[in-house]
């Protein structure tokens, strides 16, 4: 880790209040500054981009081609950690002390009306970016209020993972389209240290999105078209107590309680699941794992045909209270370009939001997927847009994980969690 981070994550400790913060850890002061805190894309140099763990290194890479070029407006990329709570929770830090250490953020799509709202984000020119060639889907989860806050960068829908191998011997011809067809396979083939299903169940944002795939896929809604909770529905508890049953029966292993992302990634490479329910970045790196050659993915199952996926991804935006806005703005041009959204996905397996990039042929020709994921992308359901999201998705959290964990029954759990979220989103 470069020593200008660990400068900078040294001071954001130590600083114990905003003034201290703001004094400490500011931007550096090489270019112009007269930008900052303004609704003006003005001011060149020196930026940051900040995002959680570059997984892949291949951010680094691009970071790495675009200081080549631009020696005097170079990019220093601040790593946070991989949990995307903890994610938010720095990034917010910072906006609330207006400090100008971080200049473009990537944001989780479900956090653009939150810092739109609280200006902690600077609004895009959106006639300077062709939104027509995105995927409409990520076009929107850009916007707020008819503006556009947050370039499209990377788009996410939940994906299944698969053995090929587990289902080959299990005498199934093609992946299952229902989560009973997934049972069947596993009481054939999940033994010996193999269990049958794993997802994001941690208490944090994926279990967020888990449980609105759940919920989504049994054909309710977290919240309704006027954005008001809707947890209090048959199909609601439907898609609980599927996750909540798959705990106590085995179905779901005990240990995944505990997976995030990367735990999930880890435990399907080691050959420890048949089934799993993960993000489109995974498949580049499992085919470096000990899984290679032996999985593929499919659309997400529901209890009576395909799921319902949740709507993922993350946007570029730029800080209000950055120096170098014009640097930002190019910055955000150049990683949401066609050429460089390719390269990403050639590298990565990230999904593009560029439309066009799902009929290149070599990307095809390099993941055969890429028509289930194009589906699965224009099929998936966004979360609640909020602008106190980070309260909306504790509450969905808290109360999920207190039916998955036996603190609660699954009804106690989705009365609270609508009692708690009809007073979160009455605004």
């Amino acid at each position: 880790m470069a020593t200008p981070l660990r400068t900078t994550i040294r001071c954001m400790i130590a600083a114990g209040t905003v003034a201290a913060l703001t004094a400490a850890c500011g931007g550096d002061d090489s270019g112009s500054g007269s930008d900052a805190a303004s609704g003006e894309l003005t001011g060149r140099g020196p930026i940051t981009l900040v995002q959680g763990k570059d997984t892949s290194g291949n951010v680094q890479r691009q970071i790495d081609a675009w200081n080549a070029q631009h020696p005097n407006e170079r990019v220093r990329l601040i790593e946070l950690p991989e949990d995307a709570d903890a994610q938010r929770q720095q990034m917010v830090q910072n906006a609330q002390a207006k400090s100008d250490a971080y200049t473009v953020l990537n944001l989780d799509v479900v956090w653009t009306a939150e810092f739109a709202a609280n200006r902690w984000i600077a609004p895009l020119p959106q006639d300077q970016f062709d939104l027509s060639k995105f995927l409409q889907p990520t076009v929107r989860t850009g916007q707020y209020r008819g503006r556009l806050y947050a370039a499209p960068w990377k788009t996410d829908a939940g994906l299944l993972y698969y053995r090929t191998d587990l289902l080959k011997k299990a005498g199934a011809s093609e992946p299952p389209k229902t989560w009973d067809e997934m049972k069947q396979i596993c009481d054939k083939v999940a033994k010996d240290g193999v269990s049958c299903y794993g997802g994001q169940f941690e208490k944090y944002e994926g279990l967020t999105v888990n449980f609105s795939e759940a919920v989504h896929s049994a054909g309710g809604a977290v919240v309704d078209d006027q954005g008001k909770p809707t947890v209090n529905t048959p199909q609601a508890k439907q898609g609980l107590e599927f996750l909540v049953q798959g705990f106590k029966s085995g179905f779901i292993p005990k240990q995944a309680i505990t997976y995030k992302e990367e735990e999930a990634r880890r435990a399907f490479e080691k050959g420890s699941l048949v089934f799993l329910r993960q993000w489109p970045y995974q498949y580049a790196l499992s085919t470096k794992s000990g899984v290679k050659d032996k999985f593929d993915v499919a659309p997400l199952p529901g209890p009576n045909g395909p799921g319902s996926p949740t709507l993922g991804g993350h946007n570029l935006a730029i800080s209000a209270f950055a120096k170098n806005k014009a640097t930002a703005l190019d910055f955000i041009k150049y990683l949401t370009g066609a050429e460089q959204e390719r390269a990403n996905m050639l590298a990565t397996s990230e999904a593009p939001t560029l439309a066009s990039l799902y009929d290149d042929a070599e990307l095809k020709k390099k993941y055969p997927y890429l028509g289930v994921l194009k589906e699965s992308l224009l099929k998936a359901r966004p979360r609640p847009e909020a602008v106190r999201y980070g309260d909306v998705t504790k509450a969905i959290q808290e109360n999920a994980y207190a039916a998955l964990t036996g603190a609660k029954s699954s009804d106690q759990a989705l009365a609270d969690m609508q009692a708690q979220l009809g007073k979160l989103t009455q605004q």
